[in-house]
């Protein structure tokens, strides 16, 4: 019925625990083994997908992982990149000179091996780092230290703080790179254009899959644009209250396997 499942990871595929459940596991393998592709779609770094693949069993499916937002898409079972954007070093060096006016902020920059900061107590750094089997190197300065071109620049602070500041953010980057508030402490940099809707388009038409034939789940603001796209959206129980409004299907929470009901009925599994 659907050729691709599109999963957003945090409070969609995982659960509160940060695990995918036993049922919602068996869900995806069956639909797989039944020839529908799966793709993890996330704003996680692109290490930080790896070990839902491995849980998924992506490897032997030719399951694809969209990391970084959408900056990123790789075969999980050939390593090969499938699209890949980036922000111009010089547009990146440029917005983490223009974040150092606030101190308060985060930036989270990686290299796909280091999140590079001065400071490994910084808000999210350590969270970041071990969530997506990333290393921490501590530097002088951050925009000094970018030499290459990144994939997402997160700027991190608690929610009260962040939000104050979302103009002060993009104030002057607006055409230079895209922005998203991913959860209530992040707000994504990403270079223009770059979204998991616009890479999930390109990456379909590649492998000839039409946009109906898309399924997506996903919980957050984020996701709105790539529910939009697919020709069935699903949102989550514990889904912001825009993505249930817009939405094809709500169905359980991500903490009562609501992926798993949805493909079950669907799919006749």
């Amino acid at each position: 019925m659907y050729k691709m499942i599109a999963l957003d990871l945090d409070g969609t595929l995982n659960n509160d625990q940060r695990q995918i459940t036993p049922r919602t596991r068996d869900a995806l393998l069956a639909v797989q083994q039944q020839g529908v592709t799966v793709v993890l779609a996330s704003g996680r770094q692109a290490p930080g997908l790896l070990p839902d693949a491995e849980v998924l069993d992506l490897a032997q499916h030719h399951g694809l992982l969209l990391s970084y937002g959408g900056g990123r898409i790789t075969d999980a079972t050939t390593g090969e990149v499938l699209f890949d954007s980036s922000i111009d070093n010089a547009t990146a060096v440029a917005f983490l000179r223009h974040l150092e006016q606030w101190p308060e902020l985060s930036p989270i920059v990686d290299d796909g091996h280091d999140i590079y900061t001065t400071d490994a107590s910084r808000h999210k750094v350590y969270d970041e780092s071990h969530n997506n089997n990333l290393g921490v190197k501590i530097v002088p300065n951050i925009a000094d230290a970018v030499t290459w071109n990144p994939c997402k620049i997160l700027t991190a602070a608690p929610n009260e703080i962040l939000v104050p500041h979302l103009a002060d953010i993009s104030r002057g980057f607006e055409d230079k790179m895209n922005f998203v508030q991913s959860a209530p402490w992040f707000y994504e940099g990403m270079a223009p254009g770059i979204s998991k809707e616009n890479s999930l388009a390109k990456v379909c038409a590649q492998l000839g899959i039409d946009a109906s034939d898309v399924m997506a789940f996903g919980d957050a603001q984020n996701d709105m644009g790539m529910l939009r796209f697919a020709g069935y959206g699903v949102a989550m129980g514990n889904a912001c209250p825009e993505l249930k409004a817009m939405a094809d299907e709500v169905t359980l929470s991500n903490n009562e396997d609501g992926i798993a009901v949805t493909l079950e009925r669907i799919f006749s599994l």
